[in-house]
């Protein structure tokens, strides 16, 4: 009898982590050396608020850097967040924030939210992020960013990476320089990568190219770029290799699958959430 009880009290001590993540993690091969890396398949369903299918991620482009990361467990996980995801009631249970640009994070997240991680910590030192979540692991990668007056505040921007399902999702934030070789191991193999494409604000767009082309992601999905004029010449800039899959819609599901034959550009229409109507 005591030792049932022993077991039912362990139960109810992991009850909360198993409403964030219902199942262990997947492993991911972001740091490993493998001998031939899995790949991707990606299918479109009807809508944000349908639950993801097994071992399937899905990638919602929300507006300008922040997209929305949903699991089958229901985690849901919110980049560059600036405190607004659309007209719903939907908190999110983590959120990431650079502070380049006031753009891309909020002084006043809503404090019902379990996980707020900055992509900075006090001027100068960077911060460091190892959550895991169960059914997720995110951690970050420092940068430097530009300060005001033409400094620079060295590891102000976080590249977070996300471990879900056996993929590895990149996050490259407000990025202003490209990564050095010590921190480009530290990311690791990227099977998707969110990255900034305006040409100006981030970095320029022949150094995007090169950061997009030493990461050999299967996906990249462009973001940040503003106007169409900057997201047609990177595509321009990329198309002899990376195959060009534009999508009429803002989400995409992916699942461990096979590899793309070649690595893809998916371009997402960014559009703000909405709740499913009763």
């Amino acid at each position: 009898m005591h030792i049932r009880s022993g077991f039912m009290a362990l139960a109810v001590m992991f009850a909360g982590t198993a409403a964030l993540a219902q199942e262990t993690r997947r492993s991911s091969h972001c740091l490993a050396i493998a001998d031939a890396a899995p790949g991707l398949e990606y299918i479109q369903t009807a809508s944000w608020t349908n639950p993801v299918p097994e071992f399937s991620v899905r990638i919602n482009y929300v507006a300008h850097a922040t997209f929305l990361l949903q699991t089958p467990g229901g985690l849901n996980v919110a980049t560059d967040f600036t405190g607004f995801l659309g007209n719903t009631a939907m908190i999110p249970d983590v959120v990431t924030m650079n502070h380049a640009h006031d753009t891309h994070w909020t002084a006043n997240p809503d404090p019902a939210i379990p996980h707020v991680l900055p992509g900075w910590g006090p001027f100068g030192e960077g911060i460091d992020h190892h959550v895991d979540l169960g059914e997720m692991l995110i951690r970050n990668v420092s940068t430097d960013i530009r300060s005001r007056f033409g400094g620079t505040e060295d590891n102000g921007n976080s590249i977070f990476i996300f471990e879900v399902e056996g993929l590895c999702i990149g996050h490259l934030g407000h990025l202003h320089h490209e990564p050095n070789d010590q921190q480009y191991a530290a990311i690791g193999r990227l099977d998707v990568v969110m990255a900034p494409v305006d040409g100006g604000y981030t970095l320029p767009r022949e150094v995007m190219v090169r950061i997009v082309d030493r990461l050999r992601s299967s996906i990249v999905i462009p973001m940040h770029w503003f106007s169409g004029y900057a997201l047609e010449a990177f595509l321009e800039e990329v198309q002899d290799s990376f195959v060009i899959d534009r999508r009429d819609s803002s989400f995409i599901e992916l699942s461990l699958r096979d590899l793309p034959p070649r690595p893809t550009v998916v371009v997402l229409r960014p559009e703000w959430l909405r709740d499913a109507p009763d």
